[in-house]
């Protein structure tokens, strides 16, 4: 049995959940409205204050979706109550960041700014010049907004320039040394 997939998630309170025809899941709480289509083998059931997901059989993929569905279910629970974020941090010398209504503005030792305008249910913060903070109800939403901002300028292992994620660590090498 799957050890995750068997656990009941808690619905809080504030919360409501749906679940229509092919597993439509709609969850609605205080950040906002999230639904997704969930695969329409597994079982998934509201009783009083929690939601319990259950399989049809043993198969490989059905052990496999069993824990998916109920980990995505779980998020999407999470995000509408606390939300997601993930911070990343900008460093170098002259790389800043700057917010500018929805868009956001990065110098990043290219000729020109990056202009990157916050996708829709997305918010970036700008704490200071080299803090980004990138916030939303869904989990997969700001991690991939948090990739594309990282991925304008990825850490370098010399001198660890570039934007990062605040909890990354990134393996510094030795540059090169002088002749004798």
């Amino acid at each position: 049995m799957s050890r995750i997939g068997k656990m009941p998630i808690a619905i809080p309170a504030g919360v409501t959940v749906d679940i229509a025809e092919n597993n439509k899941v709609t969850v609605k709480g205080p950040k906002g409205t999230l639904e997704r289509v969930l695969p329409a083998e597994m079982e998934i059931k509201v009783e009083g204050a929690e939601i319990t997901v259950s399989r049809p059989n043993d198969l490989k993929k059905m052990k496999s979706l069993h824990g998916l569905t109920r980990t995505l279910i779980h998020n999407m629970v999470v995000g509408v109550t606390d939300g997601f974020e993930k911070k990343l941090e900008v460093n170098g010398v002259g790389y800043r960041a700057a917010k500018q209504g929805k868009t956001l503005q990065l110098t990043l030792g290219y000729s020109h700014p990056i202009e990157m305008t916050d996708p829709e249910g997305i918010e970036t913060v700008v704490d200071g010049q080299n803090v980004i903070i990138v916030k939303g109800c869904d989990k997969e939403k700001v991690g991939q907004f948090a990739a594309e901002i990282r991925d304008k300028r990825r850490p370098e292992p010399y001198k660890g320039k570039g934007i990062k994620y605040a909890t990354e660590t990134i393996r510094r090498k030795v540059g090169k040394t002088g002749k004798k």
